[in-house]
């Protein structure tokens, strides 16, 4: 593990984008995304590990076959996760229950793949474009269940203008103008 330090508010989106160029030019042959606040078990990072041998993104996801595995989360900010990923999954065609989780595993050709300089989302809609352009490009994306909790520590960083950003982002790539991007080759 390696921590990067950087100073200011740069978003949410640039900080992945650091971390992802960050691994690749290291030569990583995985790339985790978690949260660091314990809300996503450092013990389900195997089980992560396991299902990318067969897949070029795996998702732990809080929302497998609509079965819900949260912990003490208030029933409004429930709702309002749940309602989010179908939202998203309806706009965008996405395939997975959780398109908005953070808990994932990808492969470094994927993040090459799918062009991180041409990323265009600052706040947690960040998720779901990496998602998306994942899947657009053909990567196989695997979800496998785990038991978010609610942080231990820390404050949300949402805002209202994650929230507009996060509204808007899903209509943005499906009917945004399309570049080419690359696609899976065997790595």
């Amino acid at each position: 593990m390696h921590l990067l330090k950087r100073t200011g508010n740069r978003g949410f989106g640039p900080s992945y984008i650091d971390g992802f160029k960050y691994a690749i030019s290291h030569g990583y042959e995985a790339v985790f995304t978690m949260d660091a606040d314990f809300s996503h078990d450092p013990q389900s990072l195997p089980d992560l590990a396991k299902a990318l041998e067969t897949h070029d993104v795996v998702m732990g996801s809080r929302y497998v076959g609509g079965k819900v595995s949260v912990v003490n989360w208030p029933l409004s900010r429930l709702i309002l996760s749940v309602l989010g990923g179908k939202y998203v999954r309806l706009i965008t065609g996405l395939k997975t229950y959780d398109p908005t989780g953070g808990f994932r595993a990808y492969r470094p050709y994927v993040l090459e793949g799918i062009g991180l300089d041409t990323l265009k989302s600052n706040g947690y809609s960040f998720l779901v474009e990496t998602l998306f352009r994942a899947q657009r490009c053909g990567f196989s994306v695997a979800e496998i269940p785990i038991i978010f909790t609610e942080r231990r520590e820390g404050q949300s960083k949402m805002s209202k203008k994650i929230m507009f950003e996060a509204a808007l982002m899903p209509w943005r790539l499906r009917f945004g103008r399309r570049r080419p991007l690359a696609r899976k080759e065997n790595s």
